[in-house]
């Protein structure tokens, strides 16, 4: 230690009391006690009588076994690591195979979830093993034919794949033919708008689009995705959403397991599709963090980042939500597995879309993991990092109800001021989101929504994209309620809730930050870490919001593509045999069944006239 050499160079006379506890603590470690004989010894001295055993050989005597076992364990800490980290392992999977043995699709999604996770840990180790040899016998680089060609013929495969698919997909719901068509609009568009056409990186973009598709095919197609996303988010809304959300993330971080998820997804997406490590790394932060947030993970680099790279950064804060934030929307009512779904499938896409519309002409300096390294917080204990984390969310919260009550306001601002001025030109019931609801139909239309759904959905998506998501998604909370409530679908003009498919989709279009609210805060937060670029950042701005919302309605088309109703068939017959006292959805349609058939009994449509008034009713 150095002030052990310090406190051995310097006179006693100018050490005081601060040489004296180094003193004590150096005997210490080397068996001695301060007033022994054996210090005495060092003068010349010794006050021993002789009277039965040495304290000093007695006080070695007792210090010995202590000694011994911490140099025994200093010596093989790593193989009781090791036992530790085995006996824990062990313990594990005793508690997940009892748990699959008393019920399968109970504990299905935490299987999948250690399958990921021995997925990635066996191929790290695999790559540690094996990958110098491979590295050595393989080298297709050097090949640049038989690259190309390989290539191809995997594009080639994946086309055919895809249209295959497609035609045995949607022969049951052409609806989904839609979504499709949408989301090539989408692109075309984009490549339209893009920057440099020629220096498009299709490999970037068929390969983001490849593994969007992919997640959301697994999320909302098979039964594991959707159980174990499904089955995270009924974890997150039974505790007290926002705080619980912050500290968690908080402790993950810590704790080092949020980096390390970053870091594979950010691995995938690098290795797939080609990009730099520095704006992958952003955009897989994003999937759990916020647009002002994700950026300090490679803030050292901001600096020397190419354009390109800080169009990507941008991009992924505008195409995502916050982890915090979502269990704010989850509180709305809003599904959480799609949302949870929502933000991880925008990661590749925003990737995509990003190379798309802004393709990279300058040199990186960050084609490599080499040097980009994450941060660990600020935190020294797991105490301190669930406090921190609290703490934040109070800031969340407050955050929250401000957004909410200024925008609520200025909507309300903005709707007042177009009545008085359609009155004044006789144009009844003139409004915000009537606008929104004529300009904005048909991008709902591209996404998949049936046009009687579209006026509702754009309305939406004009609050979302011109004012705030908060709102959107209050009101789209508003519509569900009305829904599961079993509220008549029209009364009078307006129509009070939607489908279900409808509400999927827009769950999905309405999932990031892309508003023009949005724009100050990613200014704000981006000048701050390099003042230096801000009048470069400005710039882009206004193209990186515009590629986030077409990611988010890009996750929609793929979400309408892959989505199939997975509420079984209600049997009306039992449900109106007996008297109801309120009514729900399922009421609803069984009743819209009842006033158009008269198959059912007159104790049903007695049933179904106590909630609906219609022409057929006594």
């Amino acid at each position: 230690m150095p002030w052990h050499a310090e406190a051995n160079s310097a006179p006693p006379e100018a050490h005081g009391l601060d040489n004296m506890a180094a003193d004590f603590l150096e005997n210490l470690e080397e068996g001695q006690l301060p007033g022994s004989s054996l210090d005495h010894a060092k003068d010349g001295s010794s006050d021993w009588n002789g009277a039965g055993p040495e304290p000093q050989s007695r006080w070695k005597s007792l210090q010995r076994p202590a000694l011994r076992a911490t140099h025994f364990c200093r010596q093989h800490a790593q193989v009781f690591r090791w036992i530790l980290v085995g006996l824990l392992c062990t313990a594990y999977a005793a508690f997940l195979l009892i748990a699959c043995l008393l019920n399968f699709q109970r504990a299905l999604a935490l299987f999948v979830l250690t399958c990921v996770v021995l997925a990635f840990l066996a191929y790290s180790l695999l790559k540690r093993l094996l990958g110098p040899r491979l590295r050595g016998r393989i080298h297709l680089r050097s090949h640049s034919r038989l690259r190309l060609w390989l290539q191809r013929c995997l594009a080639l495969a994946a086309l055919l794949a895809l249209v295959l698919w497609l035609c045995l997909d949607t022969a049951r719901r052409p609806e989904q033919l839609v979504s499709f068509a949408g989301s090539c609009v989408f692109v075309v568009v984009l490549f339209a708008c893009s920057k440099h056409h020629r220096a498009v990186s299709w490999r970037a973009v068929s390969w983001g689009l490849g593994l969007q598709f992919a997640l959301g095919l697994f999320v909302i197609r098979t039964e594991p995705g959707f159980v174990a996303f499904q089955w995270l988010g009924e974890q997150i809304r039974v505790l007290p959403i926002i705080i619980f959300f912050s500290s968690v993330m908080s402790i993950l971080y810590y704790v080092g397991l949020m980096q390390w998820v970053i870091l594979k997804i950010a691995w995938l997406m690098q290795v797939t599709m080609g990009t730099t490590a520095t704006e992958t790394l952003s955009v897989a932060g994003n999937i759990f963090v916020s647009q002002t947030e994700a950026p300090l993970l490679i803030r050292p680099y901001l600096a020397d980042m190419t354009l390109s790279e800080v169009h990507v950064v941008m991009t992924g804060g505008y195409a995502t939500i916050a982890g915090s934030l979502l269990g704010a929307y989850i509180s709305f009512g809003i599904d959480a597995s799609s949302l949870i779904a929502a933000s991880v499938m925008a990661a590749p896409c925003a990737l995509a879309l990003s190379k798309l519309v802004y393709p990279e002409v300058e040199e990186s300096k960050f084609k490599r993991e080499a040097g980009v390294k994450l941060s660990t917080g600020e935190a020294q204990n797991l105490v301190e990092a669930a406090s921190s984390g609290a703490a934040v969310s109070v800031k969340i919260v407050s955050n929250i109800a401000a957004n909410l009550v200024a925008f609520l306001a200025v909507l309300a601002f903005v709707n007042a001021t177009l009545n008085w001025l359609g009155h004044l030109v006789d144009v009844q019931g003139l409004s915000f989101e009537l606008i929104c609801s004529y300009v904005l139909r048909p991008v709902a239309f591209l996404m998949g929504v049936a046009w009687e759904d579209c006026a509702v959905v754009a309305e939406l998506l004009g609050i979302k994209l011109f004012l705030n998501e908060f709102v959107a998604y209050e009101e789209l909370s508003r519509y569900k309620q009305r829904r599961l409530a079993g509220v008549d679908e029209w009364i009078g003009s307006q129509k009070q809730w939607i489908s279900v498919r409808a509400e999927t989709l827009t769950t999905y279009a309405l999932c990031g930050f892309a508003n023009f609210s949005s724009i100050g805060i990613m200014l704000g937060g981006l000048a701050s870490m390099a003042p230096e670029r801000k009048s470069e950042f400005s710039k882009i701005v206004l193209r990186a919001l515009f590629t986030g919302a077409c990611v988010s309605l890009m996750n929609a088309c793929v979400a309408g593509i892959l989505y199939v109703p997975r509420e079984a068939p209600t049997n009306c017959t039992a449900l109106l045999s007996t008297p109801l006292t309120n009514s729900s959805f399922e009421v609803y349609q069984c009743c819209s069944e009842v006033f158009q058939s008269l198959e059912f009994s007159p104790g049903a449509l007695d049933n179904c006239c106590q909630f609906y008034n219609r022409t057929v009713c006594p």
